[in-house]
């Protein structure tokens, strides 16, 4: 290295530093931030049973424990606790609303299936199912509540859900947020 270039080096860092002078951190976000030793992924072609899920893929085979009356969500890994928090307190509106009042599970899964895939079709981002709290089933115990997080769990363009605010239908209502652009 010559003394020019050096000189030159030094004159480039002085540059730097005074056009930084005024920069400011930016603030944490609740972005997930992968690191560098990790390969980035790699985008793949989506087939047919990942892009229509039937009423048929949803197994009810899948244990989500919950406890009658309690409070409950999901949260889709690798997504921010913030997205949570945000559909509890009613971020984003509810764009349409599914009933399954007085539907067999059966029932209830095909009309959830069918409901489901065509608020994913018109790019729905918050939807609103209403379960009921099982106040006139045998034992007086939500017979869908369970099912339907179950079910929801399986679909990958299902991000979230949890119970409703009071107003929107409480323990007895479960508020979804749909990844638009499935």
């Amino acid at each position: 290295m010559t003394k020019k270039d050096s000189a030159n080096d030094e004159d480039e860092m002085v540059l730097f530093y005074a056009a930084m002078r005024d920069v400011a951190p930016l603030p944490a976000s609740d972005k997930v931030t992968l690191s560098s030793s990790k390969i980035p992924p790699v985008p793949r072609k989506k087939n047919n049973q990942e892009q229509a899920t039937t009423e048929d893929a949803l197994s009810d085979h899948i244990a989500m424990e919950i406890e009658a009356g309690d409070e409950w969500s999901y949260l889709r890994p690798g997504m921010s606790r913030q997205t949570l928090r945000r559909l509890r307190r009613g971020y984003w509106g509810i764009q349409d609303n599914l009933d399954l009042h007085g539907f067999t599970r059966d029932e209830a899964r095909q009309e959830l299936s069918a409901f489901l895939d065509a608020c994913v079709q018109e790019k729905y981002r918050c939807i609103r199912v209403i379960h009921g709290k099982g106040l006139s089933s045998k034992n007086r115990e939500p017979v869908l509540k369970i099912r339907i997080g179950n079910w929801l769990m399986q679909r990958i363009d299902v991000l979230a859900f949890c119970q409703a605010k009071p107003e929107d239908g409480g323990g007895g209502a479960i508020l979804i947020l749909l990844k638009v652009g499935v």
